[in-house]
């Protein structure tokens, strides 16, 4: 059929790399992303690209005017309301839907300085108790509400080099020694000197898994004696959908689907 039969969200490398896998099998397939972003992370895959942000409805009615089959939520891990938005649709379209989560490095380290936080506001709870440099390496997305939640306290927030994201920065009042407009992941090196640079007093970041650096990130800052504050993934829902966590995972459920449309 001409349709694309499978639905992949998500505007990070995990999403890349399963559409390169659905390429490898020659599957037809639509890649929705949020932003533009989005997009041009996405590269050059042989699928169909949607852009813009899209509701349960939305979602419900491209799934059954493109006759999609196979759902795989690749959003980020943080994107609770596109995963619950995604899951409704699916029940009511359906569709297969499984879940690709990386795998979670947040139980390979332990140290007195490393503070692992449920939410956002925590989050600032924890930071507020240490010096007033605070470096965010947690994405532009919710700035407003560190803001709020650190009031007095020198923000230095590492962000996507984009004219949007950076606007947004500006608009939020931080300026020019407060915005690193950088495109990670990065190596445990190219940290350790951002933080001999920057030197910030307690780092808050998120648990973004070996494909995000994780560790790369953790250590070097334990290593300089900066407390560090991660802001640990949502838990994922009771009977919620298949989950897929390795590149094997993904091509084994592939090999399935094939065979199951046999």
């Amino acid at each position: 059929m001409s349709e694309p039969q499978v639905l992949v969200f998500g505007g990070t490398s995990d999403a890349r790399f399963i559409c390169q896998i659905l390429d490898q099998h020659r599957i037809s397939y639509t890649l929705s992303v949020a932003t533009a972003v989005g997009k041009a992370l996405a590269g050059d895959i042989g699928g169909q690209i949607r852009v813009g942000r899209i509701d349960s409805d939305e979602i419900a009615q491209w799934l059954a005017s493109h006759a999609v089959s196979w759902v795989i939520d690749a959003s980020h891990p943080y994107a609770e309301l596109l995963s619950h938005n995604i899951t409704r649709a699916c029940e009511t379209a359906g569709a297969t839907l499984s879940r690709y989560q990386r795998h979670s490095e947040l139980d390979v380290l332990e140290h007195p300085l490393l503070h692992k936080v449920a939410s956002l506001q925590q989050a600032c709870a924890v930071a507020n108790q240490f010096g007033p440099r605070v470096l965010l390496t947690t994405g532009s997305k919710e700035l407003a509400a560190y803001l709020q939640g650190l009031p007095g306290k020198t923000l230095l927030a590492r962000v996507l080099p984009t004219r949007e994201v950076i606007a947004q920065c500006e608009e939020l009042g931080l300026g020019v020694d407060n915005i690193i407009a950088l495109r990670g992941p990065f190596s445990a090196e190219f940290n350790a000197a951002m933080y001999d640079f920057c030197a910030p007093d307690v780092l808050i970041t998120k648990e973004s898994g070996a494909e995000g650096g994780y560790l790369d990130k953790i250590n070097p800052a334990l290593a300089r004696n900066i407390p560090c504050v991660v802001v640990t993934r949502p838990q994922p829902l009771v009977n919620g959908p298949e989950l897929l966590e390795s590149r094997e995972d993904v091509s084994r459920r592939v090999l399935r689907w094939l065979q199951e449309r046999k």
